[in-house]
């Protein structure tokens, strides 16, 4: 892929900016994933400011080196030979969170679970349906994350953003074309490094309330107690995903230490040693069997690096 020259120099560039303690090499993707699956990235580079990140991004386009954006790594499937470019952890330095009056701004590395807590101190309510997304806000920009009839667009006012060319924008939500598990910052390849939510004044004890109910359904419904990336496909138009899977006798069904859950059929996941190739061949098998019994195809919401 990329002469060990070319990488070494990417290195030597990516240290000048952002220091030796936040770049390492051949970092297990497995310790950065849900799943905890996952081989070495060759390069792991955690920026500190918006401007370290513009940096990096461009450094990576210079060289001609491919490099993704990690946040939570909730919804990533690393190969299990890693990943010979450049990962960019915005989960470190990009997790700034600052209030005022009913709109929070904050990094695109804060995880949801923290900007859920900061709302619920704050008595701000929109962002109850959030409470149990294990993802970061750059992540839930990229996709329109939702759950239980929320969803990222409902509450969100504005990102800030880096173009592929490391142009600097500011976007309204209005701007950026968000649909179920989609938008315009995914389509255009854009880097959201900050985000703004506008929320409504509620009590403290009752938004609080309401999570915890969310919080206990997502317990009582989902296997939460294994790796996984929460939901492994996409709602089809007109069915459900973990039905479809069920109605196919494919609760259980399993490669290695990778398996449909029992619990939700909707879910596949890490029952303690899976390989990134065991969790592969259970949703290759899932797409297989209800597209032959039920002529649907499920695309995988899970995302494949490489």
């Amino acid at each position: 892929m990329h002469d060990t020259m070319t990488m070494t120099q990417l290195a030597e560039k990516l240290r000048a900016i952002v220091g030796t303690e936040s770049l390492r090499e051949r970092e297990p993707m497995s310790a950065h994933t849900t799943f905890k699956v996952g081989g070495p990235a060759r390069l792991y580079v955690t920026p500190r400011s918006p401007q370290e990140l513009r940096a990096v991004l461009m450094a990576c386009r210079e060289e001609d080196v491919p490099r993704f954006v990690l946040g939570c790594g909730s919804d990533l499937l690393v190969a299990d030979d890693g990943y010979l470019g450049v990962i960019v952890s915005l989960t470190e330095g990009l997790a700034r969170m600052e209030a005022s009056g009913e709109r929070i701004v904050c990094g695109a590395g804060v995880s949801l679970k923290d900007l859920c807590e900061k709302a619920c101190e704050l008595g701000l309510s929109g962002l109850e349906f959030a409470c149990g997304i294990p993802g970061s806000v750059g992540g839930a920009c990229f996709m329109n994350a939702g759950a239980y009839g929320g969803c990222t667009a409902d509450v969100l006012e504005s990102v800030r953003a880096y173009t592929p060319e490391g142009e600097e924008v500011e976007l309204l939500v209005d701007d950026l074309a968000m649909g179920y598990r989609k938008s315009r910052v995914r389509d255009d390849g854009l880097v959201v490094y900050e985000a703004t939510f506008v929320l409504a004044p509620g009590t403290p004890s009752e938004i609080r309330a309401t999570m915890d109910d969310l919080t206990a359904q997502r317990t009582t419904k989902q296997p939460l107690e294994y790796g996984s990336a929460g939901s492994t496909f996409k709602r089809p138009e007109g069915y459900f995903a973990g039905k479809l899977i069920m109605d196919a006798g494919l609760k259980g069904y399993r490669v290695g230490d990778a398996a449909v859950s029992t619990k939700h059929a909707g879910f596949v996941v890490n029952l303690g040693s899976a390989s990134a190739a065991d969790v592969h061949a259970v949703i290759e098998h899932v797409q297989a069997e209800v597209q032959r019994q039920f002529g649907v195809h499920l695309e995988p919401e899970v995302r494949f690096l490489p």
